[in-house]
């Protein structure tokens, strides 16, 4: 595997770089109120101190057409790819620090099924804000090197990630639900794999250690 940059060509397949914003007061922020484990990943769907920031608005209205949204980050170190996720709608990520995203297209599952192998890697330098599209699979961050955590801006519509609804399965993609507005698809060796998340990544599981 090649570790590419966000600003390659290729990246147009499953974002776009989100320039023309000033995320520096929202960075400053997110490393002053958010921790930065080496030894864990963190996630929080939405913290007020970021969102009371006048970039909330901006991105509110300029990125999402006025729908409301939330503010929160995942956090800490990590390599591997383990799950792959999905929502309804773009999700916006700022890093502030480099880290790579591991990205893959939802196109690519066949009957329920991923192979790991069609996952791609992108490395998103510090400062540097992007979309993954609505069908973009994606996870948690992983680090840029093999000392360094990440901090990392996670901007969703307001409730995605919160309590799965319940629901009465119709189709074979509901029981990938696996939150509000999350789909996910897990490897064998995940740990949501074995809280009961669906194993439909297929192959060995992605670690990017060696490339670091």
């Amino acid at each position: 595997m090649e570790i590419k940059s966000v600003f390659d060509e290729e990246f147009k397949t499953y974002g776009r770089v989100v320039s023309d914003y000033d995320f520096a007061e929202l960075l400053k922020t997110l490393e002053e109120v958010s921790p930065k484990p080496m030894d864990s990943v963190v996630y929080v769907p939405g913290d007020e101190k970021l969102e009371c920031l006048p970039i909330y608005e901006t991105l509110k209205n300029n990125v999402y057409g006025g729908m409301p949204i939330q503010i929160g980050y995942c956090n800490g170190f990590n390599t591997k790819l383990n799950c792959y996720e999905y929502h309804r709608d773009s999700e916006i990520d700022i890093a502030a620090d480099d880290c790579i995203l591991l990205v893959a297209r939802q196109q690519e599952i066949v009957d329920g099924k991923i192979d790991a192998s069609c996952t791609k890697a992108f490395k998103c330098p510090k400062g540097v804000g992007v979309e993954l599209y609505a069908t973009t699979l994606h996870y948690a961050p992983c680090s840029a090197a093999k000392d360094q955590g990440f901090r990392v801006i996670i901007v969703l519509p307001k409730g995605t990630n919160l309590d799965k609804p319940a629901i009465k399965e119709i189709n074979p993609e509901d029981k990938y639900l696996w939150a509000a507005n999350k789909w996910l698809l897990a490897h064998a060796d995940s740990a949501e794999a074995k809280d009961g998340a669906q194993v439909s990544i297929t192959g060995e599981n992605v670690d990017i250690i060696d490339l670091l």
